[in-house]
């Protein structure tokens, strides 16, 4: 199993309103269907909220692509959630999901246990703040082992991905970089930016993988469809295990 790689695509989906100001769940299908992705991780996805027409888009993406979707709602409003998913065709175990310490709007992380052959990965999708000091605290949460270690009694090869809203020379992304491979540095291609989707400027969003795992490239998928689908360009990255 050693060989085969998983496509992992992280992508913050902006409610699936795209640039055009258009509202279309299944254009972000599309592009995840384009990518072959096998994991996917979501952030900024609306359930039951009236402003998107009040449908599950977790779960709607999810059955376009004919796979499963867990989702997390870092927000509630009575029935209207917005959050994180991950969606896979891939068999599942243990799944957590919980509230980050936030100053601003509620953040949240979900963490799902995903079957690839006969190998364990722990896959963390999360959507941090926009204060740097909100920042740190989420991520020193993040790499605790209440999140890092899954429900294994030894640590699974681990990726954590998600919006983080952190630029490289930022100290949220830095504290990452400590204990986590960078996955567009460990690709071959030079690191691109993600945000905002039509002249993006800003890698704000990112793969990180533990050392038992490599990746063999990572790239931010700019191609009409994603230029106008989000506000923001999905990053796809090639790992599989060491």
């Amino acid at each position: 199993m050693a060989e085969k790689s998983i496509r992992l695509l992280t992508y913050n989906v902006h409610s699936c309103i795209g640039s055009d100001r258009k509202l279309d769940p299944g254009r972000i299908a599309s592009v995840i269907a384009e990518a072959q992705a096998d994991i996917v991780a979501l952030q900024e996805v609306d359930v039951l909220r009236r402003r998107t027409g009040g449908i599950d888009q977790a779960h709607m993406i999810a059955s376009l692509l004919e796979m499963q979707a867990h989702f997390h709602p870092a927000l509630s409003v009575a029935e209207e959630q917005y959050g994180d998913a991950i969606i896979t065709a891939l068999p599942t175990g243990a799944v957590k999901a919980g509230p980050l310490p936030s100053i601003g709007e509620q953040r949240g992380a979900l963490s799902v246990e995903i079957l690839v052959g006969d190998r364990k990965l722990l896959v963390v999708n999360t959507h941090l703040g926009l204060r740097g000091r909100e920042r740190m605290r989420q991520m020193t949460t993040l790499l605790s082992a209440g999140w890092l270690r899954g429900t294994a009694d030894e640590p699974l090869p681990t990726i954590l991905c998600g919006d983080f809203n952190a630029i490289p020379s930022s100290a949220t992304y830095r504290l990452a970089a400590r204990s986590l491979k960078d996955a567009q540095l460990a690709g071959k291609d030079r690191p691109k930016a993600t945000f905002p989707s039509r002249y993006p400027l800003m890698r704000i969003d990112h793969v990180f993988v533990s050392d038992d795992l490599v990746v063999k490239k990572a790239a931010v998928l700019q191609n009409r469809l994603t230029r106008i689908a989000s506000d923001h360009l999905p990053l796809l990255a090639e790992i599989c295990f060491a």
